[in-house]
């Protein structure tokens, strides 16, 4: 774990935004350094804010040993990819403002900002039947892949597939937001820790030692209360303009 104080990261932040950004009102300060959760190889994740830009970006940049990683931002622009990562179920923009420290100092626009991320935050989009189905016939094809593997590679490829998919469709199905990659586990155990528990141990069996049976019984478990594994009847309609002349 890398061990910063709170008052050095923010002093780092103020030297980052005089350096680069010098025309900034203000930055949200987040990420796992912060949280006390960094290791060497963590960036500092800083949404900057500016009054006026021509378009929002994105950069990565070292600065004084610290890898960086600067989301940079109108208000406007803020706003619109809040609504749009909300979309694809990605609120980790929201979820830096929300947790963020202020930088150099708190003000009505950034507690405003705040208030807009936390609304996001609390309040993920509801599952709909469509995309319930569509997780279940996926999670069916990976669990029926898993269970008569063709090889030890396939049946990691299959297994690589289906832990992102399976901890989507408990997290959504319960209310909160889907999580992405190494957030899985903890997004899972701040749900319920005995299902945390229980998938993180069955998935270590899995691409340890080969053995399936406790992710398939999760797998099962968890697609019960929406009628099971899904494959015979699946059908999904595409748009009738779907399609291109042969010249």
């Amino acid at each position: 774990m890398r061990n910063e104080s709170l008052e050095n990261l923010v002093g780092v932040t103020k030297e980052i935004l005089a350096a680069k950004y010098s025309g900034a009102e203000f930055a949200f300060l987040a990420g796992s350094i912060i949280r006390g959760e960094g290791t060497k190889y963590s960036d500092l994740d800083i949404v900057v804010i500016f009054a006026d830009l021509p378009n929002a970006f994105r950069e990565s940049f070292h600065f004084e040993g610290f890898p960086v990683e600067t989301f940079v931002h109108t208000p406007e622009t803020l706003n619109y990819f809040f609504e749009r990562d909300s979309k694809e179920q990605n609120p980790s923009l929201a979820m830096m403002v929300t947790e963020g420290v202020v930088v150099p100092t708190e003000n009505d626009l950034s507690g405003k900002l705040k208030g807009l991320a936390a609304e996001v935050v609390e309040n993920p989009p509801t599952i709909t039947t469509e995309e319930i189905d569509a997780l279940r016939y996926g999670i069916t094809n990976l669990v029926d892949d898993i269970r008569d593997p063709r090889s030890k590679e396939a049946l990691i490829g299959a297994a690589i597939g289906l832990y992102p998919t399976l901890a989507e469709f408990y997290l959504r199905t319960n209310g909160h937001w889907a999580a992405r990659r190494k957030a899985i586990p903890k997004y899972l155990n701040q749900a319920d820790s005995e299902f945390g528990k229980r998938f993180c141990e069955g998935f270590e069996k899995l691409f340890s030692l080969g053995k399936t049976d406790k992710i398939i019984k999760l797998a099962e478990e968890v697609l019960e209360p929406f009628g099971g594994l899904y494959f015979e009847g699946a059908r999904v309609d595409a748009p009738s303009d779907w399609r291109k002349p042969i010249k």
